[in-house]
């Protein structure tokens, strides 16, 4: 058996700098095919949870022969998970009572026209998308310890007026929230 020629390295550290440069490329092109993902393949439902709360709208007592009448709501949405990963997110809502076009509010067999809009001039009316309404889109911030602040958007409502013909009472509507996130 002949011995082998001992491995050397170059005196000037290069072979040292191309491994170094080749590792740095390898994890660049790892990071850059993790950041190309869509977030909900990075944040899998064990890993990454998204909550959302409402504050409800309230117009008050209302005199229905006299003008419209505004208020603002709020949704909430909270997530945790991967810390710093940013993802988008939608926020749709559902028609409630009537549709998109004019939502309703319920007093036994009466009704209230009012709507929800997505902007403080309430010309954008906020839904699923569908219809001409608007999605309220957004990102938020994934934090594992949840000590990123929440994502909070206004909602802003008007019910017009007058609207005669209609009954003293409490005048209620429920909407679905839906965030989804990728």
């Amino acid at each position: 058996m002949t011995p082998s020629a001992p491995t050397r390295w170059p005196a000037d550290g290069a072979g040292v700098r191309r491994r170094f440069a080749t590792a740095a490329r390898a994890l660049l092109a790892v990071l850059a095919l993790w950041w190309s993902l869509p977030a909900a393949a990075v944040c899998l439902p064990a890993v990454c949870t998204c909550s959302v709360s409402t504050q409800a709208l309230s117009f008050g007592t209302v005199n229905p022969l006299g003008g419209a009448v505004d208020s603002t709501g709020k949704v909430t949405v909270n997530c945790g998970g991967v810390v710093g990963l940013l993802i988008p997110l939608d926020v749709q809502f559902g028609a409630g009572s009537g549709s998109f076009g004019t939502r309703m509010m319920k007093s036994g067999a009466h009704q209230l026209a009012y709507n929800l809009y997505g902007d403080p001039a309430r010309t954008a009316i906020v839904g699923d998308g569908t219809a001409g309404t608007l999605k309220m889109t957004s990102s938020i911030l994934l934090d594992v310890l949840r000590l990123a602040p929440p994502l909070v958007m206004t909602v802003y409502g008007r019910m017009p007026g007058p609207q005669p013909l209609v009954a003293p009472g409490v005048y209620t509507d429920t909407l679905s929230v839906m965030v989804t996130y990728y």
